[in-house]
This record gives C-alpha cells, structure tokens and sequence, in this order.
C-alpha cells in the first residue's frame, strides 16, 4: 500500500483519485468474495463437523470484537476486524454476526478504509519530510508489521501489570 501511495504521488494522481480507486477496487471484492464467502457458508452447512467449525470462528470473532468494543461482535467491533486484519475476514466475520451483503460489506469497507486512509497520510506526511520515497516506503512497511507485535506486547504487559494489583 505505501508503495501504490508513493507511486501515485510520482506519478501526479491527486490523493483523492488513489482513495477513490481503492474504494471501488474494495466494491469489486465484495462481489467477486461473497460467493466464494456463501459457497463457504453452504458447505459449513452439510458437513457434519463443519457446523463446530462455524461455532468456534464465531466465539472467535466474538472474542476479537469485544477488545475493541466491549461483549459482542458489534459494528464497531466488526469494523475494527476488518482494519486489523483485511476486508475478507471483516465481511466473514460480519456474516458470522448475522449481516447481510449490503450491511455486511459496509462494515468491511469502511474498516479497510480507515486502514488505507491512516497509512496514506502517514505514508505521504512522511515522505514530505524524508523526501525519498524508497526510504518512506520501507519506513512504512516495517512500521505496518512490528507496530501491531509492539502494541499487543504493551497490552500484555499491562494487564499483566493489573492482574499483580
């Protein structure tokens, strides 16, 4: 993603095209995953351990919404999924949830969105002060990756903090 933010900057294409073109390339996602996502769902149906399978994603999903916004899998919750992991676990974890297509994909896209919208202006505010663009990528890149293990490790360390008092 950086790199694309990057190269359209080069390139001249005005933020606002490059944010446009990943909302749609995030539509076209949904049509082309949900039927892979409803053939998925089906199958889960007619295997009989399947439906365990089912039964534990969706105490997972549960579980990973409720770090976000208290018990439940709720909208925002759903959405916080699809910005931490991608827009295809997003949508299956809004079906798990009980949300159709349209419902569903919404709380998908706009979790990706955020996700884009955070590592396009960190990414271009960045490179305004580094002002190399393979420098600012690989910045962002490493940035992407051990971010994530150092919040989930400061999280750990504080409740493990509070389990002490």
């Amino acid at each position: 993603m950086p790199a694309g933010v990057m190269l359209a900057q080069t390139k001249g294409v005005a933020w606002p095209a490059i944010t446009l073109l990943y909302l749609v390339s995030d539509i076209i996602l949904a049509f082309a995953f949900e039927p892979v996502l409803r053939l998925i769902k089906f199958i889960c149906g007619k295997i009989t351990f399947l439906p365990r399978i089912s039964a534990m994603l969706k105490a997972a999903t549960a579980r990973s919404a409720s770090h976000f916004s208290g018990a439940g899998a709720g909208p925002i919750g759903l959405i916080m999924i699809a910005f931490g992991v991608d827009p295809m676990t997003g949508r299956a974890s809004a079906l798990a949830a009980g949300h159709g297509f349209l419902t569903g994909w919404t709380i998908a896209i706009v979790g990706d969105m955020f996700y884009f919208a955070i590592i396009a202006i960190c990414t271009l505010r960045l490179n305004t002060i580094i002002r190399d663009p393979n420098i600012t990528m690989w910045i962002i890149l490493a940035a992407m990756f051990v971010m994530p293990m150092l919040i989930g490790r400061i999280r750990r360390s504080s409740r493990l903090l509070y389990q002490k008092i």
